[in-house]
């Protein structure tokens, strides 16, 4: 196998960094032990750039490439989970189309109802769609819950590694 360049990081299947590697845990590391690496990464990652710097911290986080317009190298972002509000969903409606009947077959509505009950006992008419109308949209209350939910894509946990030796990469 050859030699890899200062700082490419690899997934690693291992439960340990080789010699020659740390994990990308965004651990600080000293410069001066590290000079090639850190004339490569540079505070990008963090640290003060007197005595230390940071490696990328890939630890639950999805690597992604740098594209200079929308996601810029260093850049972290994302969440486990949300919370989805009223206003992230997209404009819809909730139809219940019901039947109109005469007046005179109702009774009025029963405790905690409100649709009212025909005189046969069913709570609303089924069959016939001739003289269906919309109910007033006002009639559908809110639902759902103010919990978070997971906001994961499917996932296997790896292990990334970045080179602290090897070749230091030339600029084209």
């Amino acid at each position: 196998m050859s030699s890899p360049f200062v700082g490419e990081i690899k997934v690693w299947a291992g439960n340990f960094a080789p010699t020659g590697y740390a994990t990308c845990a965004g651990q600080l590391l000293p410069i001066s032990q590290n000079t090639a690496l850190f004339s490569l990464l540079g505070t990008m990652y963090g640290g003060d750039g007197k005595s230390t710097f940071a490696l990328p911290d890939l630890q639950g986080r999805v690597p992604l490439h740098v594209d200079n317009s929308q996601y810029f190298q260093g850049e972290q972002a994302g969440s486990d989970s949300v919370t989805l509000i009223e206003a992230e969903m997209a404009r819809h409606n909730h139809v219940v189309n019901v039947n109109q009947v005469d007046t005179a077959n109702l009774t009025q509505p029963g405790p905690n109802r409100i649709i009212a009950q025909s005189r046969n006992g069913n709570a609303f008419q089924t069959s016939g769609t001739d003289n269906a109308v919309a109910m007033n949209p006002n009639a559908i209350s809110v639902a759902g819950q103010t919990q978070p939910h997971s906001n994961q894509q499917p996932y296997l946990v790896l292990n990334y590694i970045i080179a602290l030796q090897g070749v230091f990469p030339q600029r084209p």
